[in-house]
């Protein structure tokens, strides 16, 4: 016997209350979306022609003239560089050290369980300032290395909370199986907690990620004088400020001979230029990891 199909009539109210999301939803999209694409727009603008302003969503005057005269500085490969080696380095290290310390602590059996979670909560809520840090990073060496990049923001709590849940959240049969075939908690971790969660892994993994490549400050409070060291964001930000200085676009334009053509570029033009050139690897890496976010997230807020 066939099973009836249940139909569902919508009414008027359902029809309103669907097109109003619709329509709420495309607005707050258009304001998301504008700056960025503005910014896109200016980055491939003729730059004295952008001083006249007008430009929304599409170049007036197309040029690659701005990249051209970005990607013609030998500090921005480096600092292209330094900013990847640090996000991929400073995920995957963090990734791993979070995992172990969040596997350790979700074990029922662990002694000092509560002690150490409050001891990584604490550190949400105060740090040892600004000039206590400057002077830890240099009693250690680590100013004027890649490695202070890496190590202060080795464990987040928030990603050790996150991990910590979703950990709990795996069912305790498989671990006490495993333990009865005599794998130990090395084993136990790499074979068994890792593969099972790639979800919140992927999440946690995006979060530094994300976190590594905005970084600017402590380049600036440790490696400022170090061209080798630098990275896009911090070269960004140095655009930026130089910008905001200047007295006006028109002002501070100046001729550029790159590609063997006479152009002017302006602050404005080179802004927006960089602010796309350190958006968009990240934008394009987000994709890939979505769906893992949006389930790593669900699963992890179980407990």
């Amino acid at each position: 016997m066939a099973k009836k199909k249940r139909s569902y009539m919508r009414t008027r109210e359902d029809k309103i209350f669907d097109t109003s999301n619709v329509i709420f939803m495309i607005i707050l999209c258009i304001f998301m979306l504008y700056p960025f694409l503005n910014q896109l727009a200016v980055s491939f603008n003729e730059a004295s022609d952008a001083i006249r302003g007008g430009i929304y969503l599409w170049p007036r005057e197309f040029t690659l003239h701005n990249y051209e005269h970005v990607f013609e500085k030998a500090a921005i490969w480096q600092a292209i560089l330094i900013s990847v080696l640090r996000t991929v380095v400073g995920a995957g290290v963090g990734l791993l050290c979070t995992a172990m310390v969040a596997y350790a602590i979700a074990q029922p059996h662990f002694m000092f369980k509560r002690s150490v979670a409050i001891i990584f909560i604490m550190t949400m809520y105060f740090n040892g300032g600004l000039i206590p840090t400057f002077l830890l990073m240099r009693d250690l060496g680590l100013i004027g290395s890649f490695w202070v990049y890496i190590l202060p923001a080795l464990i987040s709590a928030f990603n050790l909370i996150i991990m910590r849940s979703f950990i709990e959240g795996l069912p305790q049969s498989i671990f006490e199986s495993a333990k009865i075939d005599g794998a130990g908690d090395f084993r136990i971790f790499f074979k068994i907690v890792l593969p099972l969660s790639l979800p919140v892994l992927a999440t946690v993994a995006l979060f530094v990620a994300v976190f590594q490549w905005n970084q600017w400050f402590d380049v600036f409070l440790y490696n400022s004088s170090i061209k080798e060291l630098t990275t896009l964001q911090y070269e960004l930000m140095k655009i930026l400020q130089n910008s905001s200085t200047s007295s006006g676009d028109a002002a501070s334009a100046f001729v550029s001979s790159a590609g063997g053509s006479r152009e002017s570029v302006t602050p404005k033009a080179i802004q927006a230029t960089m602010t796309i050139v350190a958006s968009v690897p990240i934008i394009m890496v987000y994709p890939f990891l979505q769906k893992y976010f949006v389930k790593g997230m669900t699963l992890g807020a179980v407990k």
